[in-house]
């Protein structure tokens, strides 16, 4: 059975943390909160030595945000999925191309798109995946 600790989105170690997230407007780190895994904030300079989930906003128009992107520069390789946040709002053309972007360019799968700070079924998804697929994967 794997253990379920409750994500607090503030603290743990780096090495034990399995999503990682940036939030500019306190969504995503609201949606952290409610998740049962455990979660670290992007910081400058985080460098992540297991399976993780990157967990983002799209900023502007449509883009990465620069600190995402250089993160991912650096610990890529270790990414399993890519979840994203966003509005639908702005359309159906902009809403999460983060996610997609982040996705294709590190040929992971796009776990989920939520409209702001989404649904029970959106929290129930990403759980899933990463019990199935991050946890899986660190045991490989």
């Amino acid at each position: 059975m794997v253990s379920r600790p409750k994500g607090n989105g503030t603290s743990c170690a780096t090495d034990a943390c399995m999503i990682v997230y940036a939030s500019r407007t306190g969504n995503i780190r609201a949606i952290i909160e409610k998740l049962n895994v455990p979660a670290v904030q992007l910081t400058a300079g985080l460098a992540m030595t297991e399976p993780f989930l990157m967990f983002t906003y799209t900023d502007g128009i449509g883009q990465v945000p620069s600190s995402v992107e250089t993160f991912m520069q650096d610990n890529g390789h270790y990414c399993q999925g890519v979840i994203v946040s966003g509005n639908r709002n702005f359309g159906h053309d902009v809403f999460g191309r983060a996610g997609d972007i982040l996705a294709k360019q590190y040929n992971v799968p796009l776990v989920r798109k939520l409209d702001l700070r989404g649904y029970q079924a959106d929290y129930e998804a990403v759980e899933q995946f990463y019990f199935e697929r991050v946890v899986a994967c660190k045991r490989m």
